[in-house]
């Protein structure tokens, strides 16, 4: 995961409520482990028509949607089952933020873990944004802002912990990998403590916890 401090893109607009992830990408493209290439599945069903073109009323499919990073949703975005797919989908399609006034939780959380900006914005803000499409906008990660064309500013959230990994470029598992020095260290020194109780040799090489390398 590459570490993002900030991003500046135009905006996109998709205004419609409760965009569930299976609108995001259809269940029967879950067959893959493999992101790349989803980006293509991206709103399968509703950005190709039958025979495979372009939908021309889509809005992403508008000739102004195109190289943008941004994404305004409208209300309850990502919705529905939980599936690690959708934040993928829209990565590997050129999503890096998606912007709302309300983003179902198990979706944020995935789409944070994935290096998805899942911003929460209030109604007012986010009602703005849905009005002006197109504009140009600054996420600032660090400071937690988003810049607007006039000069005004967006303040926003991020969990702590979604913060440290997004701008360090790590998961949760390179976190972790980050700190077996100590982690290690801990165990070795809790098995001495145990073997010192219980009148046992204690191991002679610290172990990992059962983490899998």
């Amino acid at each position: 995961m590459r570490p993002i401090t900030r991003l500046h893109s135009r905006t996109a607009v998709l205004p419609d409520e409760n965009i569930d992830t299976d609108r995001i990408i259809p269940a029967r493209f879950l067959t893959t482990t493999e992101r790349a290439g989803l980006g293509k599945l991206c709103f399968n069903d509703w950005r190709y028509q039958a025979d495979g073109s372009d939908t021309p009323a889509f809005p992403l499919n508008q000739p102004q949607a195109r190289g943008c990073h941004i994404l305004v949703a409208g209300r309850n975005f990502g919705c529905g089952s939980s599936r690690e797919h959708a934040p993928w989908a829209l990565l590997d399609y050129g999503i890096q933020a998606v912007l709302c006034s309300e983003i179902a939780d198990i979706f944020r959380n995935n789409a944070l873990k994935n290096g998805l900006l899942a911003i929460v914005l209030d109604e007012a803000e986010h009602r703005w944004l849905i009005e002006h499409p197109g504009i140009e906008l600054s996420i600032d990660v660090k400071e937690q802002v988003i810049a607007l064309p006039d000069g005004g500013h967006i303040r926003f959230q991020l969990e702590p912990f979604a913060r440290h990994c997004l701008l360090n470029g790590v998961d949760q598992l390179g976190y972790l990998q980050q700190h077996m020095p100590l982690i290690d260290a801990f165990i070795h020194e809790r098995e001495g403590q145990e073997a010192a109780i219980h009148g046992r040799t204690p191991q002679q090489e610290p172990r990992t916890a059962g983490v899998t390398l």
